[in-house]
């Protein structure tokens, strides 16, 4: 397989678009998730809608530019795709409850989470500057949790233990990069996904609007298009490069946010987002210089 020509001004405009259609589907789960378009759906429902409609565009993809498969690591696959659907239901359910920025920085801690388990799964080193991350863009998600009996939100927790479980995910993603070309496990992890999700929708499923119908189409196409601007951006320029663009999410999921549910990020919002960023980007800069030295 012929690696990408470098184009770091195309990969910032993948990047920036990935982005802004990843927030698209934290704005369209929350409105799924409330009674916006209707009586308000069940996370798992959400989901599954997430995951039919993204394996339907992805093997529409794969019928057109036949790619070519190899053999998948079936282990990996369901380890991945197992937490990716826990991951993304709890992301799912927690929208329904905060400001979509405040979950979208939560989220954002999923590389930390990833970084820690790396240390007993993957026997990786980690050193000061990791820790200081770290620790950095926890205390921003404390903060965004408002510890205390007047203000504390429960389902921040949800985004929490969703941030948690990707960064599970990310270990998984991490043992399959480099096996298998990125199409090949965006379409096993789908169907994968789509499986998991059919099984346990059967529980709670109701019948959809004709406007929750069209919402779940559009996050399932979304979501696949956020997939495959953010694999080709980051084929066409360096991580370091990349990573600090994708917190271009939080800034779209703040103007989604306001534009269709008037929600203003307060001065604990915008703090604990600002910490989070701070340690997300003291991770970059500390990735991009050990692999410079």
């Amino acid at each position: 397989m012929t690696p990408a020509r470098q184009n770091p001004a195309l990969a910032a405009l993948l990047i920036v678009t990935a982005s802004a259609f990843l927030a698209a589907t934290t704005l369209l789960a929350k409105a799924l998730g409330t009674n916006t378009l209707g009586p308000a759906l069940h996370p798992l429902q959400i989901s599954h809608g997430r995951f039919l409609f993204a394996f339907l565009v992805i093997v529409s993809a794969v019928g057109v530019l036949r790619p070519r498969l190899s053999r998948p690591h079936w282990g990996l696959h369901i380890g991945r795709t197992s937490f990716g659907w826990v991951g993304i239901t709890l992301m799912f359910a927690s929208v329904a409850f905060i400001p979509i920025s405040d979950a979208t920085a939560i989220s954002f801690l999923n590389p930390v989470f990833g970084m820690v388990l790396a240390i007993p799964l993957l026997k990786e080193g980690v050193g000061p500057w990791r820790w200081l991350a770290a620790a950095v863009a926890l205390t921003g998600a404390l903060i965004l949790l408002r510890p205390t009996p007047a203000s504390f939100q429960p389902a921040a927790l949800l985004a929490l233990t969703a941030a948690a479980v990707i960064g599970m995910e990310l270990i998984f993603i991490k043992k399959l990069s480099g096996r298998e070309t990125p199409i090949q496990i965006l379409l096993i992890n789908n169907a994968m996904g789509l499986t998991i999700s059919s099984l346990a929708v059967s529980f709670v499923f109701q019948m959809p609007t004709p406007e929750q119908w069209i919402a779940l189409v559009a996050i399932g196409v979304l979501m696949a298009c956020a997939q495959a601007c953010f694999v080709n951006g980051m084929a066409r320029a360096d991580a370091s490069f990349v990573a600090p663009i994708s917190y271009a999410t939080l800034i779209f999921a703040a103007l989604y946010d306001f534009a269709v549910f008037g929600v203003i990020p307060d001065v604990v919002s915008q703090i604990g987002s600002a910490i989070i960023l701070t340690g997300g980007l003291i991770l970059v800069w500390r990735e991009a210089r050990v692999r410079i030295a």
